[in-house]
């Protein structure tokens, strides 16, 4: 509003007027102190019988729908650990931050339709449970675990689902995390319509937890003392890292419920290897897996790509599909046209690289599968003609 501006508004069956206005600066002549800058203000004016409707429900109307529009307007950013800054000023800088602007959406991601639905359904329904949290004390927060082989589109996943649900994106780099409390403060600092993502959990950091068969995971005093030992000849400090109960903590102890509306999501190429503890219901709510390339995944590839729903030689690459292996990422490469407009010898050309890529594929995993098999089998004629020779 322009100074002096006026507008009218009708709530509830009242009317009310806002006008905006000025304060001029002070020490406007001679002065040895500086003059202060003028403070903008805004005055609600209405009728007396409406005060406990304006001072109640309109006040709280006007400052939701504010919200609402800056966040509707706001520019989401992509937020990483700043593990060379001054810890000791960590507000100023636990996180750094660009623009996120990456393009994926759920319309564009290589995936089953139904597997894309049922995120998306779980997502919405995340979003506008905060009554529901809140009814039967959980924190307002959802866990996510993205697995499988390299290439199969988990970090797609990720830009996809901040996308649709406009939220900011932070980066947790856990080697880059001395200990347990620096972790906290990084929480804490973590902004509510977030998506915390940890991406190869298996590699970030050592999370086995040591735990012994039918333990909770406590050392003896020996074990104890050996890696104090270990810690102290390799020069390091056995408390300077980020153990499994931390990271436990970050996920679901008391420190995680500070913000609320907020998705942690972990990616891992190989989820045997994780701790049980870190991945069961409750902390990773929901499991994906994100396999090899199937039909209904090409399809949306060759949309994006090429441009094209349909092609005589869709049923060569259906049947090839069923029987070789082969990642998103390697059916992308191979229908990546090589020039800007698309015609349609330029179609039939990337399909043809993708049935070459995929006969490949095919042949290589069945010359692994018969060299597996003959590792396995044991050298039958050898023992039969041994035994011969003894009788």
């Amino acid at each position: 509003m322009d100074e002096n501006e006026e507008v009218t508004d009708v709530f509830g069956g009242a009317t009310v007027w806002w006008s905006s206005g000025a304060t001029a600066p002070r020490n406007q002549g001679f002065s040895f102190y500086p003059a202060t800058d003028e403070k903008r203000y805004y005055v609600l004016t209405f009728h007396r019988r409406h005060r406990k409707m304006v001072n109640g429900a309109y006040l709280a109307h006007v400052m939701e729908k504010g919200k609402a529009i800056r966040l509707q307007k706001r520019q989401r950013k992509l937020f990483t650990n700043c593990p060379h800054l001054d810890w000791s000023d960590y507000r100023k800088h636990l996180w750094s931050h660009v623009v996120f602007d990456h393009p994926a959406t759920f319309e564009t991601l290589a995936l089953d339709p139904e597997v894309k639905r049922d995120i998306m359904q779980d997502l919405s329904t995340f979003q506008e449970s905060k009554e529901y949290y809140a009814k039967v004390g959980k924190p307002w927060k959802r866990g996510y675990l993205l697995y499988g082989p390299p290439g199969t589109g988990k970090s797609t996943m990720i830009a996809a689902m901040a996308n649709f649900l406009d939220y900011d994106v932070y980066d947790l780099e856990l080697t880059a995390v001395k200990n347990n409390s620096k972790l906290r403060k990084l929480l804490i600092e973590i902004t509510p319509k977030s998506i915390v993502v940890i991406e190869d959990i298996d590699c970030s950091a050592d999370l086995t937890g040591k735990r012994k068969p039918g333990g909770r995971g406590e050392k003896t005093s020996e074990e104890t003392e050996i890696e104090k030992a270990k810690a102290a000849a390799a020069g390091g400090n056995e408390e300077g890292k980020v153990t499994l109960s931390g990271l436990l903590n970050f996920i679901d102890g008391i420190w995680s419920a500070c913000g609320g509306e907020r998705i942690i999501v972990f990616t891992t190429n190989y989820v045997d290897k994780l701790d049980p503890a870190l991945i069961r219901r409750g902390r990773m709510d929901k499991h994906i897996e994100l396999s090899y390339c199937t039909f209904e995944a090409f399809k949306v590839l060759a949309r994006n790509y090429l441009g094209v729903d349909s092609h005589p030689l869709f049923p060569a690459v259906h049947k090839l599909l069923l029987e070789a292996k082969i990642t998103p990422a390697d059916v992308a490469e191979n229908l990546i046209p090589r020039t800007r407009s698309i015609q349609a010898e330029d179609v039939r050309a990337c399909l043809e690289n993708l049935l070459e890529a995929l006969e490949e594929a095919k042949k290589k995993q069945e010359e692994e599968t018969a060299t597996a098999a003959a590792a396995a089998k044991p050298p039958l004629e050898k023992e039969k003609k041994e035994g011969d020779g003894r009788e």
